[in-house]
This record gives structure tokens, sequence and C-alpha cells, in this order.
């Protein structure tokens, strides 16, 4: 491919088309790749990166130039991989520097990799964790694939490109906000740009476990396994699980598989939270997941954990932090679960977008319930058929990603989305999406009310197996009148969890009374709401707004300065708010929920 038109070295100039090219070839959730159990070559560490305001990189080719030090170019040049910044992989650019801070644009990312051919090991494939918004790869000067989503992984295959010996890979990745992205370009917080989780490369055979899941069945009886392989070949698999004996056959036509056995086993909960480790092997490929087996699903009003009613103590957390932005090291996702121990939760809403893959696996050791979403938030673009088609695949991915995590319990869908029939029926594509790939887990959004009427009532909640509220009474709303109207006029007809509700505070700002932004009208304020919400019986469970303070532009008072100040912990996630201790001892009040 070259750089453009050799009659006129300009072409560039005058071609709005430039990207059309690299829109094709996209990853979605029909080529991820499980990384479990499996051996990795990690690409993490020290890349070149060079920002890109104007797409110059796609309009003038940048991936096909060669590597010759400008003392051999021919002609000037726009760009150069060696005068790149150095950076570290995962990281996003808004923290490295002070001038990259609000920089929204795209930026090219570039590494050399040595590779050379494997006996038995066919394939190569590409796994990035996620690249925030738009990604294009390029190896060898050659465009292998992009992606577009910003907060799920994605998986390229580089087999057939790399070469034995050095080979380039570059990485464009753009964080331009957009009216028809998921989510759109009105949000409510920081919009971090670059390649912020891990790189890693994999070595497959030609025909390879694609995916695998291992779930009870909605009785609890028997566990359903299943196995997707990268091509429709015929088969037998093996599916073991050592503490207990168990190994079976896995019949496999068209590359797919699905058998349910009667399994004896201990049930994971919070407060047992059991993990076996499960190989699944076909021909001379294998993974291995660790696993807990329990049920969720709902009775009337209530939330039934192994079959029995549970309420939901919990807390939301955003993916932010004054260092690393929106990159979660394990000693960051550790932390956020140590606090919420000690907050007395069981549960956390992991606003509003999927995060790492180690907060479902950490989880899963801790014993804590999660409600994972993606980022359908606030005025998307409903009626545009493209945009459906990147929430849809955004859900797959998250729901392939962790289709093996018993913290997961719920799939969300949207979060305060106005009332449209253009809406209903995207969101309610995405509630069928999610119980198509996944019927053993529960979904909800956070929904409406009638202001009219002032009852809980969203079209979408028919959709739906738990209702999300997102409600504000005693903070945007003067006092509790309205919440304690709302919650006597509702009657649903399935589980209300309260999603959000908060209050800002600084610390240090004391006052008597509701005076905002103190500490004291914070933890006041969840005192009066945890009264009427734990004697409101169809509700199942409060996520308070939030865990930590978080970056947001949109937020510009005196008191906030650009940040949302509704955390029960300071910014440095070490100081605590009157609020913590004030909802610690509401959760300590509720008593225990049976596992």
């Amino acid at each position: 491919m070259t750089a453009h038109p050799a009659d006129d070295p300009f072409a560039h100039l005058h071609n709005e088309d430039y990207a059309r090219p690299f829109e094709q070839r996209m990853a979605t959730s029909k080529t991820l790749v499980t990384l479990a159990g499996r051996e990795t070559i990690s690409l993490d560490g020290q890349w070149h990166m060079t920002l890109d305001l104007f797409d110059e990189g796609l309009r003038q080719c940048w991936f096909a130039l060669d590597e010759m030090p400008p003392s051999q170019w021919a002609t000037p040049r726009d760009y150069e991989i060696e005068a790149g910044e150095l950076v570290p992989v995962p990281s996003c650019w808004n923290v490295l520097k002070p001038e990259w801070t609000y920089f929204e644009g795209a930026a090219w990312y570039t590494r050399w990799l040595d590779w050379e051919p494997l006996a038995g090991r066919e394939r190569t494939i590409l796994s990035f964790g996620a690249a925030n918004y738009a990604a294009m790869v390029f190896l060898n000067g050659i465009h292998i694939g992009s992606h577009k989503g910003g907060s799920t992984p994605f998986c390229i295959e580089a087999t057939g490109h790399l070469q034995p010996g050095r080979n380039r890979l570059q990485v464009y990745v753009a964080n331009r906000r957009r009216p028809d992205s998921v989510p759109m370009h009105h949000i409510d917080w920081f919009n971090y740009g670059g390649l912020y989780r891990e790189v890693a490369l994999l070595h497959l055979p030609q025909v390879f476990i694609r995916y695998v899941s291992a779930a009870l069945t909605g009785d609890g009886s028997a566990v359903r396994f299943s196995m997707s392989l990268s091509s429709p070949v015929a088969g037998t698999a093996d599916v073991e699980i050592a503490e207990l004996g168990l190994r079976i056959s896995l019949p496999l036509v068209d590359g797919e598989g699905e058998l349910t056995v009667p399994v004896p086993l201990t049930c994971w909960s919070p407060v047992t939270p059991k993990l076996y480790d499960v190989r699944f092997a076909f021909a001379t490929d294998e993974v291995t997941e660790r696993i807990g087996f329990r049920t969720i699903k709902t009775r009337g009003t209530e939330i039934l954990l192994n079959g029995s009613p549970i309420w939901l103590k919990g807390v939301c957390v955003h993916e932010d932090d004054l260092k690393l932005g929106k990159v979660s090291s394990e000693a960051d996702i550790r932390r956020r679960f140590r606090h919420a121990k000690e907050l007395g939760c069981n549960f956390l809403r992991l606003a509003h977008y999927p995060h790492h893959d180690l907060v479902a696996r950490i989880a899963d050791e801790e014993g804590f319930l999660l409600w994972a979403e993606i980022p359908v938030y606030w005025a998307i673009d409903f009626a545009n058929p493209d945009t459906l088609a990147d929430a849809r695949n955004q859900l797959s991915e998250l729901i392939l990603r962790d289709i093996n995590r018993a913290s997961v319990i719920i799939w969300g869908v949207g979060n305060e989305n106005a009332d449209t029939d253009a809406r209903l029926a995207f969101m309610g594509e995405l509630a069928a999406t999610a119980k198509q790939l996944d019927p053993s887990r529960l979904t909800s959004a956070a929904c409406l009310i009638n202001r009219e009427r002032f009852t809980i009532e969203d079209r979408l909640a028919a959709h739906l197996d738990v209702i999300g509220l997102n409600e504000y009474f005693g903070w945007y709303e003067p006092d509790f009148s309205g919440l304690d109207r709302l919650l006597a006029n509702s009657n649903p007809d399935r589980p209300v969890i309260i999603s959000e509700t908060g209050a800002d505070a600084v610390p240090g700002h004391r006052g008597a009374g509701r005076m905002l932004f103190t500490e004291d009208w914070q933890a006041e304020f969840y005192r009066q709401q945890f009264r009427r919400i734990a004697a409101t019986p169809f509700i199942a469970g409060l996520a308070a707004w939030l865990l930590y303070d978080f970056r947001t532009e949109r937020r510009q008072t005196g008191f906030q300065r650009g940040f949302n100040r509704k955390g029960l912990i300071e910014t440095d996630k070490v100081t605590r708010k009157l609020a913590f201790e004030a909802l610690a001892d509401c959760y300590r009040n509720k008593g225990p929920s049976p596992s």
C-alpha cells in the first residue's frame, strides 16, 4: 500500500474519506478468544507514541512508511517513529504529561516484536484488553483489523502477516467523542484515551478453542458445559473438574457443543465463594477456568441467590485514579474490594462501562456480587442502526469475556435514557441479546419514573428482570417527601434496586442541617434514604453513588472543580468522609443476607 498516488503527493489534503478503508475488517465478539489459563506473550511495556490531532497518520498512511532515519530521506516527511514519546502500555495519555491532560484525538503507538513460527501453533492472535475508543491495528505496514468500543476486549488475527524476526506493530487509537458512539459525546465522567489495558500475543493451533462456559441450570440440579471452536469442525472435547473426579466427553458439531450433566458441588456465594478449576481440551488446545457455580433468579419482587432471598448492600465504582487515570492495577482493584467489605457491601455496580476483567475474577475470589454494564448512557443515537450494532457488540464482548464469573449477576443495558419509541426498541434489543447469550443472569437498566403519576414506571421494565432506579431525593430535589410519595405510589411486579443515590461532600467541609457539600449532610442523607429504602418491600438492594470521588469536567463549582464529590472516600482513596461510617452503620443494621 502506498502513501498516496505518485502523481499527486498531496492528495491526502483533499480526501475526507480517508478513514473508510480502515473501517473494514472489524474485530467483534465473534473474533474474541478466551485467554483463560493460556500462555501469552506480553506486549506491555514501552511503546513509541505520537499524538495525531488531524488524523494525518491515516491521511498520509504513516503505517506504510519505512523506518529510514531523516538523514536518508529523499523528501521531507511529517512523521518519524523514533521521534515519538516513549510511553508505558497500558496507560492513559491524559496522565502522562500536564499538556496532554485534556487531549481528545488520536495517537499512534508503535513497538517491535520478535516472532518465530512454532510447530503445532499455526495461528497467531493479538489480544487487546481495551483501547479507548476506536482502534486500528497495522502490522508491518498492513492494516489487519479495527475495533470500536472503549472498554471491551478485542482480538485480531496476525497469522500470515508476521515474518520471522523483527516485526513492526502499530496501533492507532482515537478517543474523540461522537454523537453516534456508545457512549455518545455527552457523558459525566472523564474521557481518558489510550491503550490502557494489557496487550498480548497468543500462539494457537490451526483449530483452537474460542470460548467455553460452565454454569448451573436454573433449578441448580446440573451443570451446562459449552464450547465454541474457531472453525466449524466435528469432534469431541474433554471437560474435567479434577477436584470432583469428573471427566466428561463433550460432542462438537460444526465447532459448537453443549452438554448438561448432574454434578454434586458446593454452590458459590458471598459467604462461601467456592471456585473449581475446570479444564476444557480439544485436540492439542486447552483452557482452564476457575469457576463458581450458583443460581440467580427473581421471584416476585425478590432476588434469589441459590434459591434464597438476598438483599444487595452495594456501592457504585468508576475506574478513575489521580495517577493512573482509567488504568486498573491489581492492587487498586483489591483496595476497592477491601473498602467495599469495610463498608459492609456484598454488591458493586461497575459504572458505567465494562471494567477490567480482573475485577470480576477477584470478586469471584472475594465473594462480591456485581452489576456489569455497557455505556448506553443518556442520549444515545437510538435511531441509528450502526449505533445499535456498536452497543450490541460491546454487550456481547462483555458477556463472552465474563461468562464464567459467578460474581456477575446482572447485565446492565442502559442508564437514565429518555423514554422514546426508538430507545425502547434499541434497549429491548439489547436485553434480548443478553438473554440469548446468557439466560443464566439477570438484566437491568437504570429506568425512569412517571412524573405525572409519580410512580416507578418505564416501558422498558417489561424487558428487564430487575428495575434499576437512580434517585437523588434530598440532594437534587430539596427534601425526601418526593421519595415517600414515589415509594407509596409504586407497585412494581419485579425487584427494584436503587442503582444510584448520593450527595456531594467536600472533605472537612462541615455544617448543620441541609447545608450543601458538607460531610454532615451527606451522612444524614444516607440515614434518611436508607430508612425509607430498607422499609420498602419491593426494593431488593442499594448501590450507593459512590465509593470514590472521580474526575468529570461537567462539574465546575468551587466545591467540585472538575470532580464528582459524591464519593464516600476522597480521590486519594484514603480519606473517608462521615458518610462512609453512616452507610456502614445502615448496612450493619440491615443484618446479614442468607446465602
